[in-house]
């Protein structure tokens, strides 16, 4: 996400000029407690507003076409049964809905009783070194250095480094203000060449003293008590690794995919990681923000910057990677859904789909080495959390294929079939986060949970089975994107 960035004057209330940026009156922090709260209104475009409204005609339209086509759809069941593969195919459909039904109420169970960890004092807070790596961000590398040194935590406890990884734009420019502006509080560092964002953060894990990591990527804005909130598991939980923090969308105006994606990141990080961390078992700490013990990573380290798969140097996954490396020394790995970051995501299709094919390939290659040690004694107390969370993406791994051919096969022959169940399924399944962002947030902007749905399973259905087949391919993909 190297290009599709925000400015400053997007959400400073004044820049007159640069110095300016972190005074008390004139903080980030107003831009950011309007960005994602139960009582900010969003208001929609008219494309916006076209595309919620045609979003409901379709799901209305899908499900009045089930009824109507009830008795086609007794006839298709009726013949898949009587044939062969098909009996098989309903037993193992049947049988995934149950496990995956079973799975979503244990979660639900698991995240009504996650808390996050509330801050320690300032005596008790570690010493952190705050890593920023930046490629080609321009203006918004000083935005992210701002908002770190307005954090709500002890000064003396903290040292903020940041990497510029051989850019081709005036990022170093806007490190080297920051660095006048903040002075010795920054220490700022330039690659000599481009080597990409692992070799960025190594060189940052090198040189840093604190007890605390803390990796923030430079197209994020983190919130004033993000930090204490992000290391303070660490006080509480001594086997405690790594910390995720709680990633919303920054540019969630401006586009209607980042409104989307708002309300799919907070179902993802809000539901999901409460419940891997109920089980310590967050499976991945975001480049966006996360923490983690300088003993767990130099416990993985030397492996981490040398990760090969089929034989060729990793430059991508470098989060999901160091996450599960932690996880197989045994600690547990945490989120903290106070530890509140913003960052910039994609505002077109190709960057959105170039994003998800690097996120996919890292799955495939990290649940692959995840299954190296899960069912091992890899760590004491219960493993039954980390096992199950590696099933289920097992499951939904292998049966990529099996469901895309089963997709395709129902469009060439039933495709009015095909069109109205899906359109009634997304209306059944995308229910749940659109109740659970409207609750915790905004009632309007959770709507688009189904307009998300429609776009992903006819728009992006094609990423999975991609990710997989090109998965021991290179290359960050989104940058240079315009």
């Amino acid at each position: 996400m190297k290009s599709e960035t925000i400015t400053s004057e997007q959400f400073f209330s004044s820049t007159e000029n640069n110095t300016a940026a972190v005074t008390p009156n004139n903080s980030i922090f107003n831009f950011q407690q309007k960005s994602t709260t139960k009582n900010s209104i969003i208001k929609a475009s008219p494309l916006g507003l076209a595309i919620l409204i045609g979003t409901f005609i379709a799901m209305i339209l899908g499900a009045l076409s089930m009824y109507l086509l009830q008795p086609d759809f007794d006839q298709f069941h009726t013949n898949r049964i009587n044939s062969g593969w098909g009996f098989y195919f309903l037993i193992l459909t049947v049988g995934l809905f149950f496990f995956q039904a079973a799975v979503f109420l244990y979660n639900v169970y698991l995240y009504l009783r996650y808390k996050p960890i509330e801050s320690v004092s300032d005596d008790l807070l570690p010493t952190v070194t705050v890593i920023v790596p930046a490629y080609n961000e321009s203006k918004q590398v000083w935005d992210t250095l701002m908002s770190l040194a307005e954090s709500d935590f002890p000064a003396h406890k903290m040292e903020l480094l940041a990497v510029d990884d051989g850019s081709k734009d005036d990022t170093w420019y806007w490190m080297q203000e920051a660095k006048n502006k903040l002075g010795d509080r920054l220490t700022i560092f330039k690659q000599p060449e481009n080597k990409g964002k692992r070799h960025a953060l190594y060189r940052g894990f090198k040189l840093g003293t604190g007890e605390v990591f803390v990796t923030v990527d430079s197209d994020s804005i983190v919130k004033k008590d993000t930090l204490r909130n992000l290391v303070s598991p660490f006080v509480v939980d001594k086997n405690c690794g790594a910390v995720a923090g709680n990633v919303q969308v920054l540019n969630n105006s401006k586009a209607i995919i980042p409104k989307m994606l708002n309300v799919s990141f907070v179902m993802s990080f809000e539901f999901m990681r409460s419940v891997e961390s109920r089980l310590g078992s967050v499976l991945c700490t975001p480049g966006a923000a996360a923490a983690y013990s300088k003993t767990a990573v130099f416990g993985c380290l030397e492996d981490w910057i040398n990760q090969t798969f089929m034989g060729e140097p990793s430059d991508i996954g470098e989060d999901r990677a160091m996450t599960n490396m932690i996880l197989k020394q045994g600690h547990h790995v945490l989120f903290q859904r106070n530890a509140v970051v913003l960052t910039n995501v994609p505002e077109e299709y190709r960057g959105l789909y170039k994003m998800f094919i690097r996120w996919g390939r890292s799955n495939v290659r990290e649940n692959i080495m995840m299954a190296q040690y899960v069912f091992k004694n890899f760590r004491e107390g219960s493993k039954f959390g980390a096992r199950l969370l590696f099933l289920n993406q097992s499951f939904r791994l292998i049966m990529t294929y099996p469901f895309m051919l089963f997709m395709f096969f129902l469009i060439i022959n039933y495709p009015l079939l095909f069109l109205s169940s899906t359109l009634l399924g997304i209306l059944i399944l995308s229910s749940f986060p659109v109740l659970f962002y409207g609750k915790r947030y905004n009632w309007s902007e959770s709507f688009w949970a189904y307009s998300y749905s429609i776009f992903y399973t006819f728009g992006l259905f094609w990423i999975a089975p991609y990710a997989i087949a090109t998965a021991n391919k290179r290359g960050w993909l989104t940058r240079g994107l315009s």
